[in-house]
């Protein structure tokens, strides 16, 4: 199964994206299919031995609309990634320009038409703008070059029998264009005892160019909103310095390959993700990370491409290149959010859908009442009443009220190092009511310190460390770096270790002996009397006591401890003043998890816990019907944080801990935990603003526009003030959902 996103033109309105969607999904080998009308994407999940690129695309032209099949990586890097999004940019702005043109044409021939409508008003106008014909000859470049977008409705109408936002408003000005044509050439046959027939040219043209006036407004708006994913774009550096045969060439960033050396000199970006071969400098990585603060990088430190080498020289080999590096693969988690659906959008999807064919009954309806019982001149009224239905329902806010408002947040929240998977999880981040914090790399700093050595019997304390040293070498336990870096300072010569065993949460055994934590040694038979009393007494103080054993007795205990994040204890208060459940899981025994978590104001404790029962502990808090958060490293909580309603990886940016996790921290601040609940808070909050005006907007004014106060108090609504309260509607929804950017 593959999953691509791909680029929709000439949508107009949620009930575009419904019938996109429908087409695509009915395609065979098609898994899923999700159209976003503020993204103006189509997110698909589809077999590739079934279906292919082309006939998705040949799907969405037969409804009416268009699709980009997005450039394979290769041939990206041939035209220059920044040429090709270079190329989108123009393509947008010429699409803006050509619609700025129409709306400036279409405004100065409405003025002209409107002022020619009526010679009451405007006694100065000409004698010939007022002539009929004249302004039947001005209208039709405005109902039919200015609003060519919206006779897309008509063919969709016609050739699928359904109906979207287009629909409505080529059949409200095409009722008000025809009908003044007919005016104009039959005016005798539409004159009522005497009195003189009234045309509606003015309605058709001003309609048009409020709607378009709208539409420009909320696609300029929309630009500000879909501002994250081009900042991204803009951090990549265009050129490396390349090392080819001992000497430096200059090439473009698409033209590097995995292995390369590169050569970086301060002040310039790092080109793509690496490994420091030599050199010493700082590096800001707050373009990526969100970090302010520089972070040094030496030898075998890992570097990230389009982040800035602020003073030494670097020279590192290329580990990943063009769409495997960091920045790229945060810019598709952003597109991927962006263009993912909120469960709350999917409703407002569905009522779109059956909304535009109950307008249409209702402006039928309205019309036949109107036309049969309505006071003379019964056609004029049937006409303006049906015209001022159909313009006034046309659900553009309702389907941009969420879509932009997840746009912005995640954009927002992706400029913060936060990196949201899809439109759901920030969605549901809103109503988590349980987290659980591994202490490890979490709640800790993930650099433990050897604090302690005991030795015990003939041992000392340097042939303890040895031995525990030489056992820990081969592992990739986080306890076991301390011990080997103090043994390395300490100059100690480390035994080869034969029958090397790691044991799960537990710890390691070998021929020289065993090292690791209670449960290791019960497993073994060995007796922990004699260490009892000093073991109680490290694990009262919060650290973690390794134990040594040689010949089944103990040798030895090695204490080490993990510095707790200074942040951590004002974040837990923080999301228990929430009304948050904060948990910790720990593999540590109960004792050390209490001395921690009294020192952080965590009063439920998960002690004990091998990595592969994590998933298990999440699975029980689930049953007590808690939506659960689980916050972890990324990489041995994996289980755990796919079982969570919502998992969130401390992992700064590491592979494994985006596949795993909905939520991402590209730095290792627990600040940023609450800050995710806050900013689903206010996006949601921002969607129900959204949603309600936009129902609210479209379920009052249809009866108002249908005539309903007319028999009590005399009120019609004019198309034309429909069509600017419609505009309006459009663009306040884009305004509020931008309000998000200083969340």
């Amino acid at each position: 199964m593959k999953k691509e996103i791909f680029k929709i033109k000439g949508m107009h309105c949620a009930s575009c994206a419904r019938m996109i969607e429908t087409a695509v999904s009915r395609l065979i080998g098609i898994k899923s299919a999700e159209v976003n009308f503020g993204t103006e994407t189509l997110s698909a999940e589809y077999d590739e031995t079934k279906i292919g690129s082309e006939e998705m695309q040949k799907a969405v032209k037969e409804v009416g609309y268009k699709l980009d099949i997005p450039l394979p990586a290769e041939a990206l890097a041939k035209t220059a990634g920044h040429d090709h999004f270079a190329m989108e940019k123009q393509e947008k702005e010429k699409e803006v320009s050509d619609l700025k043109n129409k709306v400036i044409a279409g405004g100065i021939l409405s003025l002209v038409i409107f002022s020619g409508s009526f010679p009451e008003w405007f006694p100065f106008i000409p004698g010939i703008l007022k002539n009929y014909f004249v302004l039947l000859l001005l209208t039709t470049p405005v109902q039919f070059w200015v609003g060519a977008r919206f006779y897309s409705g008509l063919k969709i109408l016609l050739k699928y029998r359904t109906a979207d936002m287009n629909t409505l408003i080529s059949i409200g000005t095409l009722a008000a264009y025809f009908y003044s044509a007919a005016v104009a050439f039959f005016p005798e046959f539409f004159s009522q005892g005497g009195a003189k027939p009234a045309i509606y040219f003015d309605t058709s043209a001003i309609i048009i160019t409020l709607i378009l006036l709208g539409r420009y407004f909320e696609i300029l708006a929309r630009g500000r909103a879909s501002e994250a994913i081009k900042k991204l774009m803009k951090l990549g550096a265009k050129t490396a310095r390349v090392i080819i045969n001992g000497e430096e060439k200059e090439i473009p960033v698409e033209e590097v390959v995995l292995g390369q050396e590169i050569l970086v000199k301060p002040g310039e970006k790092i080109p793509v993700d690496g490994e420091v071969l030599d050199g010493k400098s700082s590096v800001d990585e707050s373009l990526v990370t969100g970090e302010s603060m520089p972070v040094s990088k030496e030898r075998g430190s890992k570097v990230i491409g389009s982040t800035i080498n602020l003073s030494g020289m670097l020279r590192f080999r290329a580990t990943k290149v063009g769409k495997d590096t960091l920045l790229s693969q945060i810019i598709k988690m952003v597109e991927q959010a962006q263009a993912s659906k909120a469960p709350i959008q999917r409703l407002a999807d569905l009522v779109s859908s059956y909304f535009v064919p109950v307008v249409m009954g209702i402006a039928i309806l309205t019309f036949v009442l109107w036309f049969f019982f309505g006071p003379a001149p019964a056609l004029t009224f049937a006409l303006v009443n049906f015209v001022a239905v159909l313009i006034i329902a046309c659900p553009c806010a309702l389907g941009l009220a969420t879509p932009l408002a997840i746009m912005v947040g995640t954009g927002n929240a992706a400029q913060k190092g936060i990196l949201i998977k899809n439109a759901e999880s920030l969605e549901i981040a809103n109503k988590i009511k349980a987290i659980i914090l591994d202490k490890t790399g979490t709640l800790t700093q993930g650099k433990p310190d050897l604090t302690d050595i005991i030795a015990y019997d003939n041992f000392s304390e340097k042939e303890v460390l040895r031995l525990a040293a030489s056992l820990e070498k081969y592992s990739e336990h986080h306890l076991a770096k301390p011990i080997i870096a103090k043994a390395k300072k300490d100059n100690l010569e480390l035994s080869e270790i034969k029958n090397f065993q790691a044991i799960s949460g537990k710890g390691v055994k070998g021929d020289l002996g065993i090292l690791g934590n209670r449960g290791l040694m019960e497993d073994f038979g060995v007796s922990l009397v004699d260490a009892e009393k000093d073991m109680v007494r490290l694990e009262q103080e919060g650290k973690t006591a390794v134990i040594l054993a040689v010949e089944n007795h103990v040798a030895g205990i090695l204490a080490v401890a993990d510095t707790l994040k200074e942040e951590a204890k004002e974040v837990i208060k923080s999301l228990s003043e929430k009304g948050i459940e904060v948990w910790m899981i720990t593999g540590d025994n109960e004792r050390v998890a209490k001395a921690i978590g009294q020192q952080l104001g965590i009063e439920n404790i998960m002690a004990q816990v091998l990595p592969q029962d994590k998933a298990g502990k999440v699975k029980e808090l689930q049953k007590t019907g808690k939506l659960v958060a689980m916050v972890g490293d990324g990489i041995n909580d994996a289980p755990a944080l796919a079982q969570a309603n919502l998992g969130i990886a401390m992992g700064e940016g590491t592979d494994i801990a985006m596949e795993s996790a909905e939520i991402t921290l590209m730095r290792g601040d627990l600040t940023l935990i609450p800050e995710i609940i806050s900013l689903s808070q206010k996006t949601l909050r921002i969607i129900k603003q959204n949603l309600f005006w936009a129902f609210f907007y479209n379920v009052a004014f249809v009866p108002v526009a249908a005539g309903a106060l007319y028999p009590f108090f005399g009120i019609l609504l004019n198309p034309i003030f429909a069509a600017a309260a419609m505009a309006f509607s459009s663009i306040s929804v884009v305004l509020n959902s931008l309000r998000l950017k200083n969340a």
